[in-house]
């Protein structure tokens, strides 16, 4: 084994996607240290800049006082605590749904639902473009999988028309997301709950990158699906609180007999220790943080900065805070992201596997805490490079 595996990673090396991930010696705000040297951080999931907020901190220390600093056990054993029921309440009224669950993690949370919903008999349809975590539980299911073209509705829905035909009394499940992670952009969500109906289908969507972000005002927990009113018309919503929420973990709301159904069925959810009440409790002060009116104005400003971003690359207006530099080349993009870190900017190489090959590029993400000056100084640096 021990020569397959190294041969397995000299040819990593030799196709320029060889991992090594950086050691963060510190963080504050959008400083990292690493190496003794502080870097701009262009990289981070962390959008409206709350996982350093003194909320969350006070809240999660509280937490800590009343029950320590883990779960101790799995939900179903003794893990389960106050904190831990009053943010699946609170998910739940906020994406407008009867019932949510939470995961140690989105991945827990996209394993455990899709694996155990879908059973031999039934189809699931993915947009191309999906999570690993959406994939992966798709694989894991007993359910036959096929894949559409991102975005491409014409595809879907002769995917949809196949699968019902094929398979009349199946389950079929669509799944996407609503801001994909690598690309930025936003699924026409509207046009595959139209296909979802007529094909008596039911919809998955993951709004990882959504909340926070987008969504009416008051209620920017509820995404691009709040945001269009379809709240009441997709079966499943899956969440995570470890991007604008600043925490870890992940969720789903649902139908309660959806909910019921995972707690019972979900191995991710059965056999994983609960995520520590102080984390659950500093996620409810992030969520209580968005829809006040100091997380609308976090959320003017971060579009405020999103639209400089894109302005100063001479990029479309985004749909999100993700601006990918799709530069092709493994190597060339590896060369540009050492560029940037050479003049003080973090904002590593994305590769394949995490985007198909040839598609490597730099992922920039915005934050509400960027200041105009970094950002200009920012884009300015990536301007130089030969891309």
């Amino acid at each position: 084994m021990e020569h397959r595996l190294a041969a397995e990673l000299a040819l990593l090396k030799k196709k320029k996607l060889w991992r090594s991930p950086a050691l963060i010696e510190r963080s504050s705000g959008n400083l990292l240290l690493i190496e003794g040297r502080l870097f701009c951080n262009f990289s981070s999931n962390d959008y409206l800049g709350l996982s350093g907020h003194p909320a969350l901190q006070e809240a999660a220390h509280a937490a800590c006082s009343s029950f320590g600093y883990g779960a101790t056990a799995s939900r179903l054993i003794c893990g389960n605590t106050k904190e831990h029921q009053l943010l699946e309440e609170e998910l739940a009224s906020l994406k407008q749904t009867e019932a949510a669950l939470l995961f140690s993690s989105g991945f827990a949370a996209a394993m455990g639902a899709i694996s155990s919903l879908m059973q031999r008999g039934d189809v699931i349809i993915l947009d191309k473009l999906v999570h690993a975590s959406l994939i992966d539980g798709a694989r894991a299911s007993k359910a036959l999988v096929r894949v559409f073209k991102h975005h491409d509705l014409t595809q879907l829905e002769d995917h949809l028309r196949w699968a019902r035909s094929t398979f009349p009394s199946g389950e079929i499940l669509i799944i996407t997301e609503s801001v994909f992670s690598m690309d930025g952009d936003v699924a026409p969500l509207q046009e595959i709950v139209i296909l979802k109906e007529k094909y008596g289908a039911l919809l998955f969507v993951d709004e990882a990158h959504a909340i926070g972000i987008r969504g009416p005002s008051g209620n920017r927990m509820g995404g691009v699906i709040g945001e269009l009113g379809l709240a009441s018309r997709i079966d499943i919503q899956m969440g995570t609180l470890s991007k604008a929420v600043g925490t870890s973990g992940g969720y789903l709301c649902a139908s309660r007999t959806i909910v019921d159904y995972l707690l019972h069925r979900a191995r991710s959810f059965i056999y994983t220790t609960a995520a520590p009440p102080s984390l659950i409790a500093a996620a409810r002060a992030s969520i209580g943080i968005i829809n006040s009116s100091e997380g609308e104005a976090l959320a003017v400003q971060l579009w405020n900065n999103i639209e400089q971003l894109a302005s100063s690359l001479s990029q479309q207006q985004p749909e999100s805070a993700i601006l990918p530099l799709i530069l092709g080349d493994e190597e060339k993009a590896l060369v540009a992201a050492r560029c940037l870190r050479e003049a003080g900017y973090f904002v590593p190489a994305i590769r394949y596997p995490t985007v198909a090959k040839n598609k490597a590029r730099l992922r920039i993400t915005m934050t509400a805490t960027h200041t105009s000056e970094e950002i200009s100084q920012f884009t300015q640096e990536v301007k130089q490079l030969s891309l």
